[in-house]
């Protein structure tokens, strides 16, 4: 295998290094969106049974000792639970959008590996092309089988390494997406409940 990529040419060392960015990426993000999710509905019921029986501090404390972008959301909520509901809403919206960027972070790295790959393939393809050419060219047009085959052979390897990073880059982006959406949903909806909670137990 290590002799296959040697053979890649020059170009395959970008594509190896694009593949172990990808990946560190990958899993950095796995990990902190992991630590970032709650179950939100189980959490809720919680805030509710303590809200009902007045221990707002309790319910504040439990947002603050739990990890995750939902926790902060409801945390900005206990904090100014006696705000109006546009009030409590302008501050749960602010919560969220804060913590967007720190879900969102690194993101773009994949994408842009996923684009960028296939690129730096197509680059060893044409190189490793012109290498056959040359070679042909250099013995007056008679040029042996290996030696062409040398170029078609890196030619071929770049272009295959730099799909088989490109696709699974292009597919842990949107695998990470599709869980900072479920994210910002959760935001979303432990914000409206909360608020509720909050105007219900004022009215109480």
């Amino acid at each position: 295998m290590l002799e296959i990529l040697q053979k890649g040419g020059p170009l395959m060392g970008i594509i190896l290094l694009c593949s172990v960015v990808a990946l560190g990426v990958f899993f950095e993000r796995l990990l902190y969106i992991h630590r970032a999710s709650i179950r939100v509905s189980e959490f809720m019921e919680g805030l509710d049974l303590l809200l009902k029986r007045g221990h707002l501090s309790e319910a504040l404390q439990e947002c603050v000792v739990t990890s995750g972008s939902v926790a902060r959301v409801l945390q900005a909520a206990l904090e100014h639970a006696g705000a109006d509901r546009l009030e409590l809403k302008e501050v749960t919206n602010n919560a969220g959008l804060l913590e967007l960027p720190k879900l969102e972070r690194n993101l773009s790295i994949l994408s842009v590996l996923a684009y960028i790959t296939p690129l730096v393939g197509l680059l060893g393809t044409v190189l490793g092309l012109l290498d056959a050419f040359l070679a042909i060219t250099a013995h007056g047009g008679y040029a042996t089988a290996a030696e062409i085959a040398r170029g078609v052979f890196e030619s071929l390897i770049t272009t295959a390494a730099g799909i088989a990073v490109a696709i699974p880059a292009f597919l842990a982006y949107s695998y990470l997406s599709s869980r900072v959406s479920d994210l910002r949903h959760d935001m979303e909806r432990a914000g409206i409940e909360i608020i509720q909670l909050l105007l219900d137990r004022r009215q109480s």
